[in-house]
């Protein structure tokens, strides 16, 4: 049985057809999409395409055909305990909690949104085979201490078309922070190539090269000085998915996010920051099935409101 995906060519995925491939079906890895490739599994315009350097032009039709392979070790489903914010037949979106990793890996095997995942909808685990199979509906990612929307397809079909609609940036993601520091201007906007950190491997950095679009823009809500620090409440929207990016744009311009230990250090720390303060806030999206936009909201939570609070009044 072979899972099949078909799709056109839009101008940001122009260029090279392994990396438009590794944007479009981001649950496999770019060296077992360019040995797909090779396998006469792609096709373009109807003719297959064995090379992974191919080049695709805007309104070309691309056809994938994934085969089957052995299933990975099963993932031990675990008690759901996530308030939905929508639910239907095709997706839903969840209200995650920070303290919550996305999907296993290597370090946690489990307590992830996905074992929940598994619990609740037990034939999530024979839908999604292959290298899905560890990551069955996940389209996009939360870090771990970052709380707020997430949004998981309930089928292959719904997983493909949300996938697309976040490559295609036809999605919407405005997310809460808390920094230290006071912004000079009341809006912001910063784009770079975000890569891996040279020396740190853990983190993320704005790199010259080898490097990510990455684009962030932002607002200042509040600004206030509380127990002799500085603190901003900023709505920031990004348009680019890359990892750690939020964290890692505001930390380059001298305002790291509170609580944040990797990319803040002694200068996020403030009372009641027991992690980085950010919050999934809202998420526009088309639905898989229909194409209407929709709009989802996360409550603000406590540790997050309660700061808010401080800065408000």
């Amino acid at each position: 049985m072979k899972k099949k995906h078909n799709f056109t060519v839009k101008e940001d995925l122009t260029g090279r057809i392994d990396r438009a491939l590794a944007t479009l079906l981001p649950d496999y890895s770019r060296t077992f999409l360019q040995n797909l490739i090779k396998s006469g599994a792609v096709s373009v315009n109807g003719s297959i395409c064995d090379q992974p350097r191919f080049t695709l032009k805007n309104g070309m039709s691309v056809s994938v055909e994934i085969p089957d392979t052995a299933a990975p070790e099963a993932i031990t489903a675990e008690p759901f305990g996530f308030d939905i914010l929508y639910e239907d037949q095709h997706f839903l979106v969840i209200d995650k909690p920070a303290g919550i990793v996305v999907h296993p890996a290597p370090g946690n095997p489990e307590g992830t949104v996905v074992n929940a995942l598994i619990s609740r909808y037990p034939s999530m685990a024979e839908d999604f085979s292959g290298e899905d199979a560890q990551r069955p509906g996940i389209i996009h990612r939360l870090d771990k201490d970052t709380s707020g929307c997430l949004a998981v397809a309930k089928t292959v079909e719904a997983k493909f078309k949300l996938g697309s609609a976040f490559a295609d940036r036809q999605t919407g993601k405005t997310y809460l922070a808390i920094c230290r520091g006071i912004p000079k201007q009341t809006t912001g906007e910063l784009k770079n190539l975000i890569g891996r950190h040279p020396v740190n491997r853990q983190k993320m950095a704005i790199v010259e090269r080898n490097g990510k679009e990455a684009h962030t823009r932002y607002r200042v809500i509040a600004r206030k000085v509380v127990d002799n620090i500085p603190l901003a409440l900023l709505e920031v929207k990004i348009f680019t998915g890359r990892t750690h990016q939020i964290r890692v744009h505001l930390s380059s311009i001298g305002l790291p996010i509170i609580g944040d230990e990797l990319y803040g250090n002694r200068n996020s720390v403030f009372p009641g920051a027991t992690r980085q303060m950010l919050h999934a806030w809202k998420l526009t999206l088309p639905h898989p099935q229909s194409g209407e936009m929709m709009t989802f909201t996360s409550p603000i939570p406590p540790d997050i409101a309660e700061i808010k609070r401080q800065i408000e009044e």
